[in-house]
């Protein structure tokens, strides 16, 4: 695996059943061993600077199914069942707002 300047991996997170794609987690080389040996998905929290096992304080634990690396081996495919909602919001997925071509925040990116 090749991790960044920074020691770490994106994650994609998939659902196994469905196909859909649930979140994007960062992982370093102890978050990925833990989530090998684990069987659930260990995180490396870029903000507070520690490892997360998803799920820990929600209950919301994402159960690895496969584990896939892309042709450069700088990201993973993470495909889990999850144990409930994956966002903070409580939303299924973390992708549930669709970005609008004319909101304010795509034009003023765009232009």
């Amino acid at each position: 695996m090749k991790f960044d300047s920074k020691g770490l991996i994106p994650a994609i997170i998939q659902d196994a059943d469905t196909g859909e794609v649930l979140m994007l987690g960062y992982m370093n080389q102890q978050s990925l061993e833990l989530t090998l040996s684990s069987g659930e998905v260990w995180f490396y929290s870029r903000s507070r600077k520690e490892l997360w096992h998803k799920g820990a304080t929600s209950g919301n634990r994402l159960i690895v199914r496969q584990l896939w690396q892309d042709c450069d081996s700088d990201t993973l495919l993470i495909k889990v069942n999850p144990a409930g909602p994956v966002c903070h919001t409580g939303e299924r997925s973390c992708f549930f707002r669709q970005l609008d071509s004319a909101s304010p925040e795509h034009q003023e990116e765009s232009g």
